[in-house]
């Protein structure tokens, strides 16, 4: 997947962040409490597909847009043959593990896709120990080593619920999926050897083959 279309799609769904804050901020309704997840509660179940579009306010889009296009894009671009698989099972695994398991309140913003994205790159290389996964985890670390403190309890306001549930969901599907080749590969060297069954290899080793020169 080339790198435009690979991070234009992850622009695509964060212009679609930013045209819900302003549909809320326009019409003036919360859509915390009827996009948001809301733990172990039938009106909360809309929430597990609803939650990642819905900020607080421009400060929390704002954070989660910036790594969603970059981690978002890196995945479409490095891995476009795992891509759809990894982000729909990121997408759903944080929400439904957000309803289940959670504190019981509102839980919305894209910040658990967010650790799952970070956490498939980076697990990736882990499990994987090829040159690219390994150079895309190393980056990964280093841009978003401090998003660590997110899994823990930071106060209220914070879901780290979504940031723990996203980073167990992605190191899942970067281990599901470890074996699954992305690039195209080579056939073995002794694919590309003669057939010995091919005739005039057959003559060779039998040393009756000859070279004949003829004048033009």
């Amino acid at each position: 997947m080339k790198i435009t279309h690979s991070f234009g799609l992850a622009a695509l769904i964060v212009l679609l962040f930013w045209l819900v804050k302003l549909f809320e901020m326009r019409t003036e309704i919360n859509l915390t409490y009827y996009l948001g997840v809301y733990p172990r509660t039938i009106f909360g179940l809309l929430g597990i597909l609803t939650s990642p579009f819905v900020h607080g306010d421009w400060l929390h889009l704002l954070s989660n847009a910036v790594p969603f296009l970059l981690l978002g894009g890196s995945i479409l671009f490095f891995y476009p043959l795992l891509a759809r698989k990894v982000l729909l099972n990121i997408y759903l695994l944080t929400g439904m593990s957000v309803w289940l398991f959670a504190r019981p309140s509102f839980h919305i913003g894209a910040s658990g896709l967010v650790y799952g994205f970070a956490a498939f790159l980076f697990f990736s290389g882990i499990f994987r120990r090829d040159m690219k996964s390994i150079s895309i985890a190393l980056i990964v670390a280093f841009l978003y080593g401090g998003l660590v403190v997110g899994l823990f309890p930071a106060g209220t306001g914070v879901s780290y619920e979504s940031h723990l549930f996203g980073a167990i969901a992605g190191s899942i599907s970067a281990f599901a999926y470890k074996n699954t080749k992305e690039d195209h590969e080579e056939p073995p060297l002794k694919e590309m050897l003669p057939d010995p069954t091919f005739e005039g290899y057959r003559n060779m080793e039998g040393k009756n083959f000859k070279y004949v020169l003829k004048s033009k």
